[in-house]
Order: structure tokens, then sequence, then C-alpha cells
């Protein structure tokens, strides 16, 4: 299946952004403009309703810090089908959910059923007062590829709509800044880099359309320190990993060096210091904890017991450090003190 013909082969950055989100009528459409992707891969918001849960209770530390304005923002960035949102909003105390102003950032047209009170939007919407959160959506930002030859230099990795690979240009100017900067290549022929400019620049944009609270990126990440040397890039079809092939049948996903990413932000206007923190260590402070209930409920109440047990069976599971738990947040304040990840 090729989502559009895209000719000869292309930088990484191309073929995936026209096999992600084309919408040319004389193609098929892009991966995420017709397909649901929930049907392919299942993130924290599909795993547990107390992933919004704990995003609502972030989003009343926000309106804290605010002073309780009389409208509340929240965006949710890479919307998908309105999951996350809709959760959040179930999961607000009523008074506070009657002054939130909900909006989704998506590029597939909005979903049949999505609840009136969601704006559907194409961009991040400004100014934001409030939580603006982006759940998985910098991981589907396309991004160019380099790779090490035999003669030590990084060349652009191209690519065919079979996912055949032939070298490229040598990278140069911006793109070679960047990689000696965030993703430094030793030389061993085959080390590859995913170039990371599209998404510090996609970042960047999403925290400056924040006037005053807090930006918040969740994905898969890694830090400088620790970059793999084969890169990231992969594809997610029907629930299983599959090899990327830029056709529009499948995810195409790399993981996001959020380091960069809040670097690239930190000149944003009013922009705060930032900080990386796992999943796990930001659910447990917004009170998402795996821990067993008493056994004594069991006696006492033994249907509560057990559905205690579920909800920490779920919150196991969103914490683990081997699965979601693993996950990165990057957190920017704007214009106000920071109300998550603070060193105690």
């Amino acid at each position: 299946m090729r989502a559009v013909d895209g000719g000869g082969p292309t930088g990484w950055r191309t073929a995936a952004e026209r096999a992600l989100y084309a919408r040319d009528p004389a193609d098929a459409p892009g991966f995420f403009i017709r397909e649901a992707p929930a049907a392919h891969f299942r993130t924290a918001v599909h795993a547990s309703p107390l992933f919004a849960a704990a995003v609502a209770r972030l989003l009343l530390r926000v309106d804290e810090a605010l002073g309780h304005p009389a409208t509340l923002d929240l965006v949710d960035v890479g919307a998908g089908r309105g999951e996350l949102v809709t959760g959040v909003l179930a999961a607000l105390p009523p008074g506070t959910a009657r002054r939130v102003r909900p909006r989704a950032v998506e590029r597939a047209a909005r979903p049949a059923g999505l609840d009136p009170r969601v704006e559907w939007c194409a961009e991040p919407p400004a100014p934001v007062r409030g939580l603006l959160f982006a759940n998985e959506w910098l991981d589907n930002v396309p991004l160019d590829v380099a790779e090490t030859g035999t003669d030590g230099v990084a060349r652009y990795v191209l690519v065919d709509g079979d996912g055949r690979e032939t070298p490229g240009a040598v990278v140069d100017g911006a793109d070679a800044a960047w990689l000696e900067r965030w993703w430094p290549l030793s030389g061993a022929p085959g080390e590859r880099a995913e170039i990371g400019r599209p998404r510090d620049a996609a970042w960047t944009a999403a925290v400056g359309a924040v006037s005053r609270g807090l930006a918040v990126a969740v994905d898969y990440a890694h830090r400088r320190a620790d970059r793999p040397p084969l890169g990231t890039l992969t594809g997610y079809r029907d629930g299983r990993q599959v090899a990327p092939v830029p056709d529009g049948s499948c995810d195409l996903t790399a993981h996001v060096a959020l380091d960069a990413c809040g670097a690239a932000a930190a000149g944003a206007a009013g922009a705060g210091a930032w900080r990386l923190l796992t999943q796990r260590a930001a659910l447990r402070e917004l009170g998402t904890d795996g821990g067993r209930p008493p056994l004594e409920l069991a006696r006492t109440d033994p249907g509560g017991y057990l559905r205690a047990l579920a909800r920490a069976g779920e919150a196991a599971e969103l914490t683990d450090p081997a699965g979601f738990g693993g996950f990165s947040w990057l957190v920017q304040p704007v214009g106000v003190d920071p109300p998550l990840g603070v060193p105690g």
C-alpha cells in the first residue's frame, strides 16, 4: 500500500510525512488520517482511566497555580480520537469542569460522538492559559535519519516506498550542528542517529503557545548520554511491531530526544526551567500508586477490595519501569511555579 507516490527515494522525514499525514485525493490517505491509533498500538490512555485521572489532578494543580481563572485551558496535542481529553473531563470535579475550555489537536477529522465541548484543532491554539499535554505526539513528528558509512562520514538515509534504504548526501549545516551537540556519532560504520530538529521546533512552538501554565510532553525518550547506536525508528500495525515502511500501511515512530526539545523551548517567552521525569515518578507524585489494598478490606468490603485490587493492578502497569512507567515526561512551566517534578 502506498499512501502517495513520491517518485524516487527521499529522506525519511519527507517519506514519513507523506506516509503518515498525506491528504492527496488521488491516493490513499496517510496512516493517521485514515486509521484510529488505538487499533494499532496501546498507550497509557488506553491502558487505564487512571492515567486520565492523574492528568486531571495535574490540571487541578495548574488551576491552583493560576489562581483559578474563569477559563482554564486544557489542550491535548496528538489527541488520537479524543480519548485523553474525554477522560480528563470525566475525572474533574464538576465545578472545575465547567470552567475548562478543552481543545484537541489532531490532523485527522473530528471523530463522531466526541463531547461537543471539545474544540477540534489541526494545530496547537494560542494563547493557552492552563495545561498543554502532548502524550506520544513528538515520536510521530517525522525526522531525518543519518548513518555513518565505511568512510566514517555521516550521510542522510534515503528510503523508497517499499522501505529500501540507500545513502544520500553528507549531513551538513544545522543538522550536522544538531548531531554534534545532541547525538554525536563515533564514526563507526553503520551507526545511526535520528536528527531531532523538527521535534525541537514543534515542541518550541507548542511551549510558545502557552501564555501561562504548564506544557508537558510524554514519550518514549532517551538522553544524550544514552543515545541508541542504531537508532529507534520502527513501525506498528495491528498491535505488532513491524519493519518501518513508508507506504501508509503502518505507524512510523522513533524515540524522542526530549532533552534537546526542552533545551530548544527554554527560550520561549516566560518558559521556566524544564525537567525530565520518568512516568513512574510523575504518576506517583500525582497519586497513582500500584500498592495492593489492605487485606482487611477483603473481609469488611469484599466488593470494594476487588475494585481496589483492580485499580492497583492498573496503576502498577502504568508505573512499571519496564513498561509505561519507563516513559519520560518533559515538564516546562510558563509564568508559574512548577506544579510537578520539583525536587523534594
